[in-house]
């Protein structure tokens, strides 16, 4: 409860959402367009590329993690925070995936939870377009 009686509503907790997830986005997208070493050698891991093509996907990584920040913050697009919720819960799977003990994946719950929780509650899409809007 709010002082003076008043209710937490839908739109302040939306906006407490978009900013928690911009700032997610933000910081990560922020670190690999800085080439965090450790996220490189994870890519090159995985994928199995050389050092200089992980460098080049983690800097696109980068930028599109800024764009889902930004457009998150800006105007949630449903088809947006479903990326959101895929690649948080991507991100965070891949610890284990790369020998990082799985409470890493379970600390980064919240990076998938909170895009799903913020596309819930601006309601499920029942047609393509809805995923736009």
């Amino acid at each position: 409860m709010c002082k003076g009686g008043d209710h937490i509503n839908q739109k302040h907790i939306e906006l407490i959402l978009r900013v928690g997830i911009f700032g997610e986005f933000l910081g990560h997208g922020i670190f690999a367009l800085g080439g965090k070493p450790q996220w490189i050698e994870w890519i090159q891991q995985i994928t199995g590329l050389d050092t200089g093509s992980a460098a080049n996907l983690l800097l696109f990584v980068g930028v599109l993690d800024i764009s889902v920040a930004c457009i998150t913050l800006l105007r949630p697009v449903k088809l947006v925070l479903l990326w959101a919720t895929f690649w948080g819960f991507w991100t965070a799977l891949l610890r284990p995936l790369v020998g990082e003990p799985i409470w890493d994946f379970v600390e980064r719950w919240a990076n998938w939870a909170a895009p799903l929780a913020l596309l819930f509650l601006k309601g499920w899409p029942k047609n393509i377009r809805q995923w736009f809007l």
